[in-house]
C-alpha cells in the first residue's frame, strides 16, 4: 500500500517562484496572461480567481461590474468542474501582454497576501482540496459564490464582499492544501444566503405595508 503524501505548502511556494520567474521574463520578452496561466498549471483556477476577487472584498457594491465578475467567476467553476485543468479563456484575453511594471505590482500583492494567508492555515483535511474531489469542490463553490455576486443588489452594501469571501477562501484552501479554508467558504456561502434571505424579506414587508398603506389612501 502506497504511503500518503507528505502534506507540504509546495502549491504556494511553487506559485510566488513561478510569478518571479514571469517577472523576469517580461523584464526582457513579450510575456502573456495565456502563458502565465500556462505556467502556474493546477494553480491556475485558484491564482486567477483570487486576484481577480480582490477588488469585491469591500463593503461598496460594484453595479454591474460585480455582475460581470460574477458570471466570470460562475464561468470558471464551470469550466473547472467539466474537468478543465486550466481555464479556457478567449483568444483575446490569452494574448493580453502584462508590463514588468504590472508583474511587479501583482508579485508584491501575491507575496504579502500569501504569507499573511501562511499564518492561518495548515495542510490539512486533504479529502476536500485533493483530486478530483478537490477540484469538485472548488468549482461548485466558484459557480455558487459568482452566481450570487452577480445578483444585481445595487446599492446593498456587503452583497459583493461575502460571496467573494466564499471564492477567496475555497481559493485559499487550494493554494494552501487546507481543507478547513473549504469549511469556512462554504460558511460565507450560507451567511450570504442569509443576508439575502433577510434583505429580501424586508423588502417584502416593508413594500407589502407600503402597497397596504397606499391602497388604503385611496379609498
Amino acid at each position: 500500500m502506497q504511503a500518503p503524501e507528505t502534506p507540504s505548502r509546495a502549491d504556494s511556494t511553487q506559485l510566488v517562484a513561478t510569478l518571479r520567474e514571469c517577472s523576469a521574463r517580461a523584464a526582457g520578452d513579450r510575456l502573456t496572461l495565456g502563458e502565465v496561466l500556462d505556467s502556474v498549471q493546477e494553480a491556475s483556477y485558484a491564482f486567477i480567481c483570487m486576484v481577480l476577487c480582490l477588488p469585491f472584498l469591500q463593503p461598496l457594491t460594484l453595479g454591474p461590474l460585480a455582475v460581470a465578475g460574477g458570471v466570470t467567476f460562475a464561468l470558471l467553476g464551470w469550466q473547472c468542474l467539466s474537468g478543465h485543468h486550466a481555464p479556457m479563456l478567449p483568444a483575446k484575453v490569452r494574448n493580453i501582454v502584462m508590463k514588468q511594471h504590472t508583474w511587479e505590482i501583482l508579485i508584491h500583492t501575491c507575496i504579502k497576501m500569501l504569507d499573511w494567508c501562511g499564518k492561518i492555515t495548515a495542510p490539512r483535511h486533504f479529502i476536500w482540496v485533493d483530486g478530483v474531489r478537490g477540484r469538485r469542490v472548488l468549482g461548485s463553490i466558484l459557480v455558487a459564490g459568482g452566481l450570487m455576486m452577480a445578483v444585481p443588489f445595487f446599492g446593498l452594501p456587503f452583497n459583493n464582499a461575502l460571496p467573494a469571501l466564499a471564492i477567496f477562501f475555497v481559493c485559499l484552501a487550494q493554494l494552501e492544501r487546507d481543507g478547513l479554508m473549504v469549511l469556512i467558504a462554504i460558511g460565507w456561502l450560507v451567511a450570504t444566503l442569509i443576508y439575502f434571505a433577510v434583505v429580501l424579506t424586508v423588502i417584502f414587508v416593508f413594500g407589502r405595508e407600503a402597497l397596504g398603506g397606499l391602497i388604503g389612501s385611496m379609498h
